[in-house]
């Protein structure tokens, strides 16, 4: 960071050691700003967005504290969350965290039987659920989780397992009035939440994170990157992880800056418009597809849209370089192009984020360079960083003063970073959880006598800045020997508007291949132009097709080595997504299950040859 680009001072910071606890952040946050705005939220019955100041939220929380209350849960006791981003599953967590409970959030989309493992495993006494229908998919599985003695659902209409836990509206739940938040923790290294990690392959397992670990993070990112009373966040990436929680919800609370809670993704471009925020929080997915939506039409523009457009992006980013320091400034492109670019062309992009964004930051997954150098172009301050849920969960951040696409910035404060065997990052930091929920042997697989996290991401440093290079367990070894590392191709490979999402396949083949699916409107413009019908699932197998797929992509990866290339592909028009168990909640790949639900296909690309294990 440039010495005046350093972070202004935050007004109504609360530390760490004023805090002590989540809970204690909560109280001090009321204290110190009773009145300023603290969340909003859409009512669908008045169909209006509500404002809730700090002091509104206090009072609900005492409610849903003395509710927890009337249970008799004893401290320590875990409590479940399913719900969607809301005030609700923010009052009911730190009621749950005042009383010195262990909160378990859980995921909306998940599987019934996996939400019945991780209650079983956790062994929570109480479920907090959003709908009824939520809870009549989880009836059939209650056996398995016997320690659950009560489920409060928003709704009414709750269906009784006999036997099984009670069920109970929240109306008729959540008592009428609380009185004063009641702190009964005060031990910043007790347990405050079981984060159970939803990885790419393999069982989940439960990160246990103290409310020290999370405080501590908090703080280490404003110290880099300070919001403001005045700040406004869309929260729309799930509470269930740890990113958007500690990034998107206690890091606000620090600061005193309000929090609006998206009503979907499908109503999220409508959302921005009207909260109009000066800060998002989001992973790579969401920019990629803004890039290739906008890439995809200006294939239907004209040359000289063409060339404007392309202006404005080279002359922001010469902006973007003067601004960081790495390029001498030019009084035309500085002073009198770009202002004007900016204006006609950027700024009716940037419109679609709100028109106000301050910076956002990317993270849960590596961004393109060429997505973010697309943003950045356009000046939209988009800085990344990196981390993990073991982490609590931010590890390294860019600044809008120190900014390198190219990398994920800087270890925050205190936190130390090295490079270990095979390129492995190690790091370092007061957020490091102290284990993982009935699994004390895998604790000591990932964390080391000397108290360093194995991250299993593969890094280059350099001048302290980390670029992330690949995965230890996601290098594709073919037959001939060869080490491809996949994820950079698949981002490449998606920043086309063809592909929705790819995944390149080759493990002991002589080759690699790609399963691809097809965005809907590139794919009928490709189908129609052979004269094939794309409602017709067979006309994805037609070899024109394949053909041309093959022939966009070795375009796409020319600047990769040889053993990059991708020789064969299979075509899909499946949806991809959190809901159906294929993708991570960062929208990251779930390799093994993608694997296994494309088994033949996947036999299909190395017909003849070995098929995979």
């Amino acid at each position: 960071m440039k010495d005046n680009d350093a972070p202004t001072a935050i007004p109504d910071l609360i530390s760490v050691a004023e805090a002590v606890t989540l809970s204690g952040l909560l109280t001090c946050r009321i204290k110190r700003t009773p009145d300023l705005p603290a969340y909003q939220q859409y009512d669908r019955k008045e169909k209006k967005w509500v404002t809730y100041c700090w002091q509104e939220i206090g009072s609900s929380v005492a409610r849903w504290q003395q509710g927890l209350r009337n249970e008799h849960l004893a401290s320590g006791d875990r409590v479940a969350i399913l719900l969607a981003n809301s005030i609700e599953w923010i009052c009911f967590e730190q009621a749950a965290l005042a009383l010195g409970l262990v909160v378990v959030p859980l995921y909306t989309w998940d599987s019934p039987e996996n939400i019945a493992y991780l209650l079983q495993d956790s062994g929570s006494r109480l479920l907090l659920i959003g709908t009824a229908e939520q809870w009549r998919k989880l009836v059939p599985h209650a056996a398995s989780f016997p320690q659950l003695n009560k489920v409060v659902c928003l709704e009414d209409s709750l269906p009784a397992p006999s036997p099984g836990p009670a069920s109970v509206s929240i109306t008729a739940w959540l008592p009428d009035y609380g009185g004063e938040i009641c702190i009964n923790v005060d031990d910043p290294d007790s347990l405050a939440t079981i984060v159970y990690t939803s990885g790419t392959t393999g069982p989940p397992k439960g990160v246990m994170l103290s409310h020290k670990n999370i405080l501590w993070n908090a703080e280490a990112i404003l110290k880099v990157i300070p919001c403001y009373p005045s700040d406004i966040l869309l929260s729309f990436l799930p509470l269930s992880h740890t990113f958007e929680r500690t990034v998107g919800y206690y890091t606000p609370m620090m600061a005193g800056c309000s929090v609006a809670y998206a009503r979907s993704m499908e109503k999220l471009a409508e959302d921005l418009q009207t909260i109009h925020p000066t800060i998002i929080i989001s992973v790579p997915r969401i920019f990629e597809k803004i890039y290739a939506k906008v890439r995809k039409q200006l294939q239907h523009r004209n040359i000289v849209a063409h060339w404007l457009f392309q202006l404005t992006l080279d002359t922001g980013w010469r902006h973007f370089e003067t601004a960081q320091g790495r390029a001498p400034a030019s009084t035309f492109r500085e002073y009198l192009l770009w202002p004007l670019l900016q204006r006609v062309v950027a700024a009716k992009i940037l419109d679609r984020l709100g028109g106000r964004i301050r910076f956002a930051v990317s993270g849960g997954a590596p961004l393109q360079e060429a997505v973010s150098r697309f943003f950045l172009s356009l000046g939209l301050p988009l800085i990344q960083g990196y981390g993990l849920t073991e982490a609590a969960p931010v590890v390294s951040a860019n600044t809008p003063g120190h900014n390198i696409p190219t990398s994920v910035g800087p270890p925050l404060p205190d936190v130390q970073c090295r490079i270990g065997q095979e390129n492995e990052l190690l790091v370092k930091s007061p957020g490091l959880m102290s284990g993982y929920w009935n699994l004390p042997d895998k604790f000591n697989e990932v964390i080391d006598s000397d108290g360093w996290l194995h991250t299993g991401d593969v890094v280059e440093i350099t001048n302290s800045n980390i670029s992330i290079r690949g995965r230890l367990k996601e290098i594709i070894v073919t037959s001939t020997g060869e080490k491809v590392p996949p994820a950079d191709l698949e981002m490449t490979l998606v920043a086309d508007p063809l592909f929705d999402h790819a995944m390149v396949v080759g493990e002991g083949m002589p080759y690699l291949g790609a399963l691809l699916v097809l965005h809907r409107s590139p794919w009928e413009e490709l189908a129609g132009k052979y004269g094939l019908d794309p409602a017709d699932v067979s006309s994805l197998q037609a070899p024109a097709v394949k053909a041309a797929v093959v022939e966009k992509i070795q375009v796409l990866l020319h600047g990769f080595p040889g053993n990059a290339r991708i020789r064969q592909v299979g075509l899909l028009l499946d949806e991809w997504s959190i809901e159906n168990g294929l993708l991570t909640p960062t929208l990251k790949l779930k390799r093994g299950e993608i694997e296994r639900r494309y088994t033949e296909i996947i036999r299909e690309l190395y017909k003849g040859h070995d098929v995979l294990a």
